[in-house]
C-alpha cells in the first residue's frame, strides 16, 4: 500500500473516499465543527508529523490546516485496507 501523502489524501478527499470515525464525528460536533471544516482542513493543510501505531505498525499522518471560520485546527488520518482515507479524529488547536 502507497504512503498516505497530502496529494493521495487531498485526491481521496475530493471524491468522497473517505470514512469519518465515530470518535471523530463526536470531536467534531463537540467542537462545533462541519464535515464541510474537516474537508476544508485537508484539503489546505499540511501534514506536520508521521505516527507508526505500535501495535498495528500502522502509520497515521496529522495534518494541520484551517477551519471554515480561520480557526487552527488538526486531524489525524491513516489509510484504510481499501484504500480510502481514514479520519481517527479532528481538533481544535489551542
Amino acid at each position: 500500500m502507497p504512503p498516505l501523502t497530502i496529494a493521495l489524501l487531498r485526491r481521496l478527499i475530493r471524491s468522497s473516499h473517505y470514512v469519518v470515525s465515530i470518535h471523530a464525528a463526536d470531536e467534531l460536533e463537540d467542537d462545533g465543527l462541519t464535515i464541510l471544516d474537516l474537508e476544508n482542513i485537508l484539503l489546505t493543510g499540511q501534514i506536520i508529523e508521521r505516527q507508526r501505531d505500535r501495535a498495528t505498525h500502522e502509520t497515521k499522518v496529522v495534518i494541520r490546516g484551517q477551519a471554515l471560520h480561520g480557526s487552527s485546527c488538526c486531524a489525524v488520518a491513516k489509510l484504510g485496507a481499501t484504500g480510502r482515507a481514514i479520519i481517527i479524529t479532528v481538533y481544535v488547536e489551542g
